[in-house]
């Protein structure tokens, strides 16, 4: 059996985009209180984001250098986890 296709009105679809996008909750659990499938909601949001792109500001001078800082500290925390991984295998051995 063919299910018929059901048609919301664009004032309706808003107001669901403008809950996920608003309240920064799950498409699922606003799809699931509308009784609307995920994926129909998870449409409407792409479309809606694709037409209202969010444009990032530069980062300021301060937080630019916060940010080298913690990547240098990342590269650093990685090596010593790879050494500390390769400590353990030797010493299990």
């Amino acid at each position: 059996m063919a299910r018929q296709k059901r048609s919301y009105s664009q004032e309706y679809r808003d107001e669901a985009v403008k809950m996920v996008i608003e309240t920064s909750r799950p498409i699922a659990v606003v799809a699931r209180e509308l009784g609307l499938l995920d994926g129909t909601l998870g449409n409407w949001v792409s479309a809606y984001r694709k037409s209202h792109p969010v444009e990032e500001q530069p980062l300021a001078l301060p937080d630019r250098a916060r940010l080298k800082e913690l990547e240098r500290e990342n590269r650093e925390l990685r090596l010593q986890n790879e050494f500390l991984k390769k400590a353990a295998a030797f010493f299990a051995q």
